[in-house]
């Protein structure tokens, strides 16, 4: 059994980390340069975030541009005052690899869920796991897309389609999870479940709920605190604990950081493996 001590900042340290992390950053970064989706239909692993607003999904969008260009980026909007989402349309992000190709993977960032009619619609989440919602779409919390709408795809190819899920979540608001919103998230889970698609999750803003991991990033998966985090909410929501991943976006720094690159990297790669898989199933 493994010990804990307690840091001078008062988070719980266990003496080994309970999840092991990639020994040094560019074998990770050689695999996102070089992947390719085996299926040919496919240009793109397709990966969509959702959760709550203000979980930070557009955040890590940023900070997975951040670590693989090596600089801090901000290409997708954020706001750290409203508590409500501040992303409004269905984007689709990629991210340029060198002058003249892009990673084969793309990000898909949608109004967040929230309480009562002020959030995205779960059906409108189905609609964009199937492909049916184009570009730009302006989400509607008041009504979902129907078929006789402009923005309706009728006919998604297997790229228009999600290859992988992620829900997003800050790590502080875990054990405080609002009924309805888990209500939400768990209903495009079991939807995900039913068309076959992998799910994730990362739990983000980790620096700000443990305040080891505050203090040094290096500290996340020793945290005793941030794994009570990973099985509350592998037991809200029912995803496996080795799909829950921990996450710090950058968000005050100017510089990349080899510790945070590597958290962001890891699920990453993660999410790249569960696409490649899912594609490989059909």
């Amino acid at each position: 059994m493994l010990m804990s001590h307690f840091t001078a900042m008062g988070g719980a340290l266990l003496s080994k980390p309970w999840r092991a992390l990639p020994e040094n950053n560019k074998e990770v970064l050689d695999f996102l340069e070089e992947y390719q989706p085996r299926n040919k239909d496919v240009q793109h692993i397709r990966i969509l975030l959702h959760g709550p607003a203000a979980a930070a999904k557009s955040s890590f969008i940023n900070s997975v541009e951040s670590s693989l260009l090596n600089r801090v980026t901000s290409r997708a909007l954020t706001d750290s005052i409203s508590a409500r989402s501040f992303s409004k349309r269905y984007k689709t992000f990629k991210i340029q690899k060198n002058p003249q190709g892009l990673y084969s993977f793309v990000f898909n960032d949608i109004m967040g869920f929230d309480h009562g009619n002020s959030g995205v619609c779960v059906e409108d989440v189905k609609l964009v796991m199937k492909g049916h919602i184009t570009e730009n779409y302006k989400f509607n919390p008041q009504s979902q897309l129907k078929e006789n709408d402009p923005n309706y795809k009728s006919s998604p190819t297997l790229e228009d389609r999600v290859h992988v899920l992620v829900c997003v979540y800050p790590a502080s608001s875990v054990s405080i999870m609002p009924k309805d919103i888990l209500r939400q998230m768990r209903e495009v889970r079991l939807a995900a479940s039913d068309m076959g698609i992998p799910q994730l999750a990362i739990i983000t803003k980790v620096d700000e709920a443990c305040p080891a991991a505050g203090k040094n990033i290096n500290n996340v998966y020793k945290s005793k605190y941030l794994k009570e985090k990973v099985d509350e909410f592998h037991m809200a929501l029912g995803i496996p604990h080795n799909r829950i991943f921990l996450v710090k976006n950058y968000s005050k720094e100017m510089e990349t950081e080899a510790g945070i690159d590597a958290l962001i990297l890891y699920a990453l790669e993660q999410m790249i493996h569960a696409g490649e898989d899912f594609l490989n199933s059909l």
